[in-house]
């Protein structure tokens, strides 16, 4: 006899690890255009795009308002993050330059995946984002 599983029951078991996505599909086109456009702003005007969405929409779209406030509170980790960098590299004689490199291309990644997600409905969470707003 066998003990181990069968094989297609094995594949189709989540990993116990694996985060349970949520993907609203009931949502309009701009409520997922804005959550979208309030995490590629990001790229582009760092939090002021996302706090103007997220003041805008906070009482009207949950959904945007959720995703806005994940943007805003995701720049403004990223606003610290690349001022860290920025003077550890100045205060080692450049030679951590990569550090604030590293800090943008991970932003710029980070907000594409957001913007992505948020259109396809799902709300989208940062890895690594401080949560200030609530």
């Amino acid at each position: 006899m066998n003990d181990q599983p069968n094989q297609d029951q094995a594949d189709t078991q989540p990993p116990p690890h694996a985060q349970r996505v949520i993907i609203d599909e009931n949502l309009s086109s701009e409520t997922k255009t804005m959550a979208m456009l309030s995490h590629l702003l990001g790229i582009f005007t760092g939090f002021i795009g996302a706090l103007i969405i997220w003041l805008v929409k906070k009482d009207t779209d949950p959904f945007v308002e959720d995703q806005a406030k994940e943007a805003l509170n995701f720049q403004i980790t990223v606003l610290i993050a690349s001022f860290i960098a920025g003077a550890a590299a100045i205060a080692t004689c450049l030679v951590l330059i990569p550090l604030p490199i590293a800090v943008g291309i991970a932003a710029l990644v980070f907000c594409i995946i957001g913007a992505v997600k948020s259109y396809e409905g799902e709300r989208y969470r940062y890895p690594i984002c401080w949560r200030l707003i609530k």
